[in-house]
């Protein structure tokens, strides 16, 4: 089961412009990996990356994926 959680996987994908928004959310989507609309990363399932997400719900999209699925 513990092989199961390691590779759960978050594609995290920038949905709206960062123009406008505060400081503090530029900087969550550019530890997000994000540097545009349209463009996706896919991190680990973490606590920390949700946190980072959940400030920033607005702006991303969030779909949850599987180490299988990963071989892009």
């Amino acid at each position: 089961m513990a092989a199961a959680e390691e590779a759960a996987r978050l594609t995290v994908t920038q949905v709206r412009s960062a123009i406008g928004t505060k400081p503090k959310h530029r900087g969550t989507l550019r530890a997000l990996g994000l540097h545009g609309i349209g463009t996706s990363n896919t991190l680990p399932d973490r606590p920390e990356i949700r946190g980072m997400v959940a400030r920033v719900p607005h702006l991303v999209r969030v779909d949850a994926t599987t180490g299988s699925e990963e071989s892009r």
